[in-house]
């Protein structure tokens, strides 16, 4: 059959959506690029905060027109939606015929072919999922660069956060299994490899003593040694020196260091189950600059959390400009039933919430633009990734990760997506840089 899939979420979401496809494929299905060829179209969802699930019924109830108007003959909903809020979501879209929580990606190809019921609803725990290897079927979409997810589900328990009951608790892959689908993607032509999880500085740790994140680094590096190392989503508490050695004593390691901080009011942090404080922050950061001075570091932070006061979000804005992040990303506290922090007393009513978001990300601009600025003159490798509407080739530099931190503009008639390009930057804005060919 004609299959269509709508992957949202994160990058995390976009890898189990790759591998329900290569399952897909090895049954002789085909992708279809629009809904109105589909016979089949499957919505991996994610639910991690309101809007993300507002997102996905709105996504859901606008595929499901293709049932009347196209030759779709089937509505798949899978992922954190369904996870999330259980059979409740079956009787909430009578639209949807299968619903799959996220233990259960390994039926997509049965809930495809299979004449179940509609409305049906399997949601097995997430942690009896077995982990993909190497060498599982799987359509990779996001060229060049590509994503391996070495965990799945989180071992921490921090109170605004729904992830251990959408995925389990935190199971890692093999050191030598990532190394191999390293190689894989390498082989396949990918410029840089992403590491990914919900706290990816955790991998190892139901190893139990002995694993650390830098040997996997170390491993996954050596076995892509021309090919850009990437990883995302660290914990403050789990960034040693072993880790920053290992970045810099491998040119293909980017330095880049993405370590969501939450928040830097030592009150606020203890609330939200995060075992670290305002100092012990600093002292990190400082730490990693001292270590890798080129280093760019991204945070982010969460607003309006139960409790916080204008005290404690001044603490925030002054721990984010002594810091100078050179990209940060700002949420707004998310509130739900199932979280241990909808318990806890003084929600912050939500305008005062949006505004602290608003004044955060507005210091954060002009910390951004002077950090783009001390860039112009220098050197900087950047990996093609395609033209924009108006003409222009961009990429992104090490500096920069996928989706989230802006552009690098190539002033340039021919480039080649894929391909690395030595650039003299000379101009910078808030998130962007421009740069001509040496």
């Amino acid at each position: 059959m004609h299959i269509y899939l709508s992957s949202l979420g994160c990058v995390r979401n976009q890898v189990d959506s790759e591998l329900m496809l290569g399952r897909l494929s090895e049954g002789g299905h085909t992708l279809a690029e629009t809904p109105a060829e589909a016979e089949v179209i499957i919505v991996n969802t994610c639910a991690f905060i309101e809007s993300a699930a507002d997102e996905a019924i709105e996504e859901i109830l606008t595929l499901a027109a293709w049932k009347k108007q196209g030759v779709c003959r089937s509505l798949i909903v899978a992922g954190c939606l369904p996870q999330r809020y259980g059979r409740d979501t079956a009787r909430s879209l009578p639209e949807v015929d299968v619903f799959l929580g996220t233990g259960a990606y390994d039926r997509i190809a049965e809930a495809v072919e299979s004449p179940w019921t509609a409305g049906t609803c399997l949601l097995p725990e997430p942690a009896r999922l077995a982990l993909p290897c190497w060498h599982t079927p799987r359509i990779y979409d996001t060229w060049p660069t590509g994503y391996i997810k070495i965990m799945e589900g989180c071992g921490r328990h921090c109170t605004y956060c729904v992830i251990p009951k959408l995925r389990g608790p935190l199971r890692s892959r093999e050191a030598a299994d990532v190394a191999r689908e390293a190689t894989l993607l390498a082989n396949k032509g990918f410029a840089e490899i992403v590491l990914v999880g919900q706290d990816t500085t955790s991998w190892g740790a139901d190893f139990g003593a002995g694993a650390s994140f830098a040997d996997l680094l170390e491993k996954t590096a050596e076995a892509a040694p021309e090919t850009w190392i990437r990883f995302l989503y660290g914990h403050p508490d789990k960034i040693d020196d072993r880790l920053l050695e290992t970045i810099a004593a491998h040119d293909n390691i980017c330095s880049y260091l993405d370590i969501p901080i939450q928040h830097a009011s030592g009150r606020i942090l203890k609330r939200m189950g995060r075992n670290h404080d305002r100092q012990t922050l600093l002292a990190r950061f400082d730490r990693i600059r001292g270590i890798l001075p080129d280093a760019a570091l991204r945070t982010t932070v969460l607003l309006g959390f139960p409790g916080e006061t204008l005290a404690d979000f001044e603490a925030l804005l002054k721990f984010v400009e002594q810091v100078e992040f050179d990209h940060l990303g700002a949420f707004i506290y998310s509130d739900a039933e199932d979280l241990p922090s909808h318990r806890l007393d003084g929600h912050v009513p939500v305008q005062a919430a949006q505004d602290r978001h608003d004044l955060i990300m507005q210091h954060q601009a002009d910390i951004s633009l002077a950090r783009n600025q001390e860039k112009i003159g220098s050197r900087m490798q950047v990996l093609v990734e395609g033209q924009s509407d108006d003409g222009r080739f961009y990429g992104r530099s090490r500096y920069q990760a996928p989706e989230v931190d802006g552009v690098t503009f190539i002033e340039t008639k021919t480039a080649g997506t894929g391909m690395y390009m030595d650039l003299h930057i000379t101009r910078a804005d808030e998130y962007d840089l421009t740069g001509v060919p040496v």
